[in-house]
């Protein structure tokens, strides 16, 4: 009777348990929805705010957003079961962060107190989840006890931020992500010591680039909302829209050319340093798209000059994106054929992001529409070497048989 509770209910899967390559779940997919909403609405927030203290809040919530995917994610690759437990934690957690999302609608005086609300709730929900495992797996308790005094202090820390002064609030805030960032690189030496190798699996890097997903649309959506403030369309707006699609396309390109289908690099650390990287790839790739609104102000007939800081902000999200892209590169495993080819590219991505910074900050009142063409022709640039070292191969391999 006991067994047939455990069948219905349905344990935690063991840390232990190999699961090969496992197929995304319908249950994740719909999970990814209620972030694709948070994430909608952190880019709101963002466009409201284009300011330095906005983009320093921009990141904060990002990386906030982007813990609790990431736990729930992981959690689910390393420990989900067919039982309605499993979907009962991923219900509470699309509670939780549905809960997060609406706060971040509410007005000035009030926004700083339900935010910290609602990431409490979520940080006991996280720390929960990480807990209970050791109810059913005793071997895990030993490997998940970093996580559960981490995020512990962490969740102290945000409450303790309802009685601190303002100046000192954020601080703390910045204080409680390293805390909840912390326990993986602690429980990588529990893991050596007991003698289990764990490597990020390929479901894991595959959940990554739906993620990544979720904010191209939300790019393309920025793209949308500058074009639809004009009453009075013309060739140029209507240029740049298309201009301002393109370019994202071609950094959509250039992404998933480098990234899909690759696994990550063996062992605990590359896995999760690269996991780390998402974090700015995924903000600037947000905040790229929250910024076109505000550099298509350009066009605008009583506007004499760019909107100085989304200018700037736009080619600087850029820059960190491409740089992002060949950073996590560098920890994805490449066919011995694409080596030269890799290392080719990843100093191009750098030198591009080089010049769309410089180019972005030496000609600060360029107008939109030649800017945006040259944004592309750069861009364009790695594009074409991405596809004539992939035909390269291809011929090296077709006259190999």
């Amino acid at each position: 009777m006991h067994e047939q509770g455990n069948i219905w209910w349905g344990q935690p899967k063991k840390f232990s348990t190999d699961s090969g390559e496992r197929k995304i779940s319908w249950l994740e997919l719909f999970y990814d929805l209620v972030y694709v909403i948070v994430i909608s609405r952190t880019t709101q927030l963002f466009v409201q705010h284009t300011t330095l203290d906005g983009v320093i809040n921009y990141m904060y919530f990002f990386a906030m957003i982007f813990w609790s995917w990431y736990n729930g994610s992981q959690y689910h690759d390393l420990h989900g079961s067919p039982g309605i437990r499993t979907r009962f934690m991923t219900l509470w957690q699309m509670v939780a962060v549905a809960a997060l999302a609406v706060t971040l609608n509410s007005p000035a005086d009030k926004f700083v107190y339900r935010a910290t609300i609602s990431i409490a709730v979520l940080q006991v929900f996280i720390t929960y989840l990480w807990w209970s495992v050791g109810i059913y797996d005793k071997e895990h308790r030993k490997l998940n006890t970093p996580y559960t005094v981490c995020y512990l202090l962490a969740l102290a820390l945000i409450v303790a931020t309802l009685y601190i002064p303002q100046p000192y609030k954020r601080i703390v805030f910045w204080a409680t992500l390293v805390l909840n960032y912390l326990p993986p690189l602690i429980a990588r030496g529990r893991l050596h010591a007991i003698g289990i190798t764990f490597s990020l699996s390929s479901s894991m890097v595959e959940r990554l680039g739906l993620l990544v997903i979720i904010v191209f649309g939300e790019a393309i959506l920025g793209v949308i909302n500058g074009m639809g403030m004009y009453t009075d369309m013309n060739a140029t707006s209507w240029c740049c829209l298309v201009l301002g699609i393109i370019i994202t396309f071609a950094l959509w390109w250039i992404f998933f050319s480098l990234i899909a289908d690759r696994n990550s690099k063996p062992g605990y650390l590359p896995g999760y340093i690269m996991s780390v990287f998402y974090i700015p790839a995924i903000a600037s790739l947000g905040m790229a798209g929250a910024c076109f609104p505000g550099i298509m102000k350009d066009l605008q007939p009583d506007t004499a000059q760019w909107a100085v800081v989304p200018h700037m902000l736009f080619g600087v999200s850029l820059s960190v994106f491409l740089v992002c892209i060949c950073l996590i590169s560098r920890f994805l495993v490449y066919p011995q054929q694409y080596s030269k080819a890799k290392y080719t590219l990843q100093r191009l991505l750098l030198i591009v992001a080089a010049g769309i910074t410089l180019f972005t900050w030496l000609l600060p009142h360029l107008s939109l529409l030649p800017y945006l063409i040259c944004v592309f022709l750069m861009l364009l640039t790695i594009i074409i070497i991405i596809t004539m070292g992939w035909f390269r191969v291809q011929l090296r391999k077709m006259s190999e048989l």
